[in-house]
């Protein structure tokens, strides 16, 4: 099982992130995962870079493999989508892991258009992971449905196509993507949760597909610090999928988590000071038969994470 380490362009500049990606690949990170926000969660965060911008200088100045987590349909449209990956991909051969999730309206709202409910969501995205496939294959691809395509192709393309992975947070909507998806990436969990999270997508056909996960954690030397930095900074990962996909501004995620206690948020978000603690839930995923974990230091510190987890975590968790 491969490490990685959590690019949050919610919470940093991406400058910032450039620079730890890079202390993260030389403290043993196997991997980085960028997010693909317009909009923070939270005003207080203040940040969000472009992650395709940012894709391209941390494939170019890092040998680490690089994934993203991003919604086609609306403020992307499939086509637009299917360059970037292409693009990406010619440049860094097998190096682009792209996934693709039904979106939150916290970053598709600016188009204007109606926020659609999450069964129609799921249907527009499997109908733009089959536009995407089909143009990175060299097609030209005219589409009619919950998203409109008219004879487009990419010009600029891999040899050999990447995997599309999908993003799912429930056993349903896992279930759902196994149809189509090359791969899954899902969040940590209660480890009976993410089991069924995994055993849904593979039941439906995900069998012998990788498996990747986010895990945000919390840590700090003191356990007092942990605790705080998870309210403080990553709150809004305790709020029901109702809330997390469907509230459009910051300001309105702000105002619904402002009273989140700090043991609804212990399900979502390891906080813990001791990093054996985390050798041994990182041992459980890998029985689980995850191929990936992306660490998420929710904390402000990201440099601080990065070398202690490369001398006390890493070391103990491989092989």
């Amino acid at each position: 099982m491969q490490i990685g380490y959590h690019a949050s362009h919610e919470q940093f500049p991406p400058s910032r992130l450039l620079a730890t990606a890079a202390r993260a690949e030389q403290a043993g990170f196997e991997a980085v995962l960028s997010s693909d926000h317009l909009a923070p969660w939270s005003e207080s965060q203040g940040e969000s870079g472009f992650a395709w911008s940012w894709l391209g200088a941390v494939l170019a100045t890092t040998s680490l493999p690089a994934a993203v987590v991003t919604a086609p349909g609306d403020r992307y449209h499939p086509a637009i989508t299917a360059q970037a990956i292409g693009t990406l991909t010619e440049m860094f051969p097998e190096r682009l892991v792209p996934a693709l999730g039904s979106g939150q309206a916290l970053n598709e709202h600016v188009t204007g258009r109606p926020w659609p409910p999450k069964p129609v969501r799921n249907r527009r995205l499997a109908e733009c992971a089959d536009v995407i496939r089909r143009l990175l294959a060299g097609e030209e691809v005219t589409h009619e449905g919950l998203v409109t395509v008219h004879a487009a192709t990419v010009w600029s393309r891999p040899a050999v196509p990447p995997p599309l992975f999908a993003a799912a947070l429930s056993p349903a909507t896992a279930r759902e993507v196994a149809a189509w998806a090359d791969g899954l990436i899902t969040v940590n969990a209660p480890l009976p949760d993410l089991t069924a999270v995994i055993e849904a997508f593979r039941e439906a056909g995900g069998e012998g597909r990788p498996v990747h996960v986010q895990a945000h954690l919390s840590w700090a030397p003191d356990a007092g610090e942990a605790e705080a930095q998870a309210l403080a900074h990553w709150r809004a990962n305790a709020l029901p999928p109702i809330l997390n996909e469907e509230l459009a501004l910051p300001a309105q995620v702000d105002a619904a988590s402002v009273h989140v206690p700090l043991d609804r948020l212990r399900s979502s978000v390891w906080i813990h000071t001791d990093p054996r603690w985390y050798v041994d839930a990182l041992a459980a995923y890998a029985d689980l038969g995850v191929d990936r974990v992306y660490l998420h230091q929710v904390g402000p510190d990201q440099e601080r994470f990065v070398d202690v987890f490369g001398e006390r975590v890493l070391p103990a968790v491989r092989p």
